[in-house]
């Protein structure tokens, strides 16, 4: 009888596995189809006359220690007509210093001190829209202080633009990864906004799917406006996804490249901004639709940990014989060859970390899961978000409260 038992559940969970493996199967191709086919950064023709006014919209809320590197990559700059908005977001540290500095030696960057942030605003949305009523520029180039920009960056966004008669360019970016804990979840995380918000949906014009990375990401001034400014995102706490939406929703013409070799920007910088940047990302959803938030923390788990967690009910299952034992072992192993292959192939093509954290999935699949779970529970609580030092209560109505 008990032998039986575990045939039946073994071709139960059998079943469950090949759905399992036939995803991961799908994510494999479908990554090798992205890095394949999409544009990269400097694939558009140079613009060489008539350089359109470009004002880069820097906010940074205590990132002494990035902001150096990310001024000093930004006055560097061969693009001949641009500003550089700097706003200091309420920061304690040397921030502010920093900004005065550059700004004293070169009249290119414009020092802003953003004023209190109201109710009901995110804090960067915040500094973004102070830095955009001191801006000029016909082209509004946002970034973060903890990226660090190549020379061209700025010429090769806007040859983007100019030549592909867009509204907006975002370019993924190099994602640096400084931790243990960063480098083995972020190729997880990664494979799910690959597909998610892969180049070929994004610049697909039949998709709703629009996204910007906050690192990187051009628009021009008449398309900022009308679709509302970071005014019209000003409670979301993923701020650059919401306002990329927004612009492929009212079917301005955008696109996403890959910018790696000119754009690299730091993930995460320890384990609890990783882990804050997890609940970031998820209570969100949960004030949004918390069916999805709760479907979507399972199918991670199934996804990412239980073929693992399964290894030894399979030896056990095959020690005692029986087809769908042995069917049930042989799925097993499939998919837990297919979710490591895809993500060391993630390491090596996409987030550029040594292949051996791919390896190690498990554990960054743990920490996600654990983040998602968490996130599910404390939800409804004040102060649930940490965010840049600064605490947020999500609300139905999608209000950040400080």
């Amino acid at each position: 009888m008990g032998d039986l038992v575990v045939e039946i559940a073994s071709a139960i969970l059998a079943a469950i596995m090949a759905a399992i493996a036939g995803v991961w199967i799908y994510f494999l191709i479908y990554i090798f189809q992205s890095f394949k086919k999409s544009p990269v950064l400097d694939s558009a023709p140079r613009v060489t006359s008539d350089f359109p006014s470009v004002s880069i919209i820097l906010p940074a809320r205590n990132e002494e220690r990035y902001i150096e590197r990310c001024l000093q990559s930004l006055v560097s700059q061969d693009y001949p007509n641009f500003e550089i908005i700097a706003i200091n977001d309420s920061s304690t540290d040397g921030t502010e210093a920093v900004m005065l500095r550059f700004a004293a030696n070169d009249p290119r960057v414009i020092y802003v001190k953003a004023r209190e942030k109201p109710d009901g605003w995110a804090g960067k949305n915040w500094a973004c829209i102070e830095g955009y009523r001191r801006s000029k520029g016909s082209i509004l180039l946002f970034t973060d202080a903890d990226t660090v920009h190549s020379p061209s960056s700025v010429l090769l966004a806007v040859s983007q633009i100019v030549s592909g008669n867009l509204d907006a360019v975002s370019a993924i970016p190099k994602l640096v990864c400084n931790d243990f804990w960063t480098k083995v979840s972020l190729p997880c995380l990664s494979v799910f906004l690959h597909t998610r918000f892969s180049t070929q949906r994004v610049n697909d014009p039949r998709t709703k799917t629009g996204y910007f990375f906050g690192s990187f990401y051009a628009i021009t001034r008449r398309t900022y406006e009308e679709v509302g400014t970071h005014e019209a995102v000003r409670a979301e706490l993923v701020e650059d996804g919401a306002l990329g939406a927004r612009v492929k929703e009212s079917n301005h013409r955008m696109r996403m490249v890959r910018g790696e070799r000119h754009v690299e920007a730091v993930w995460a910088r320890d384990l609890p901004t990783l882990w804050h940047g997890l609940r970031r990302l998820m209570i969100p959803v949960y004030y949004q639709n918390r069916k999805n938030a709760v479907l979507m923390t399972a199918a991670v788990f199934f996804l990412l940990l239980e073929p693992f967690l399964m290894i030894p009910f399979s030896l056990f299952a095959v020690s005692l014989g029986g087809l769908a034992s042995w069917l049930l072992f042989g799925l097993n192993l499939a998919a837990v060859a297919t979710i490591l292959a895809t993500m060391t192939v993630q390491c090596i093509r996409g987030t550029r970390v040594h292949p051996v954290f791919g390896l190690v999935a498990p554990l960054g699949g743990a920490l996600i899961t654990l983040g998602f779970i968490s996130s599910l529970v404390d939800a409804p609580k004040k102060g649930s978000v940490i965010w840049r030092e600064r605490k947020y209560t999500v609300t139905n109505d999608q209000h950040p409260l400080r």
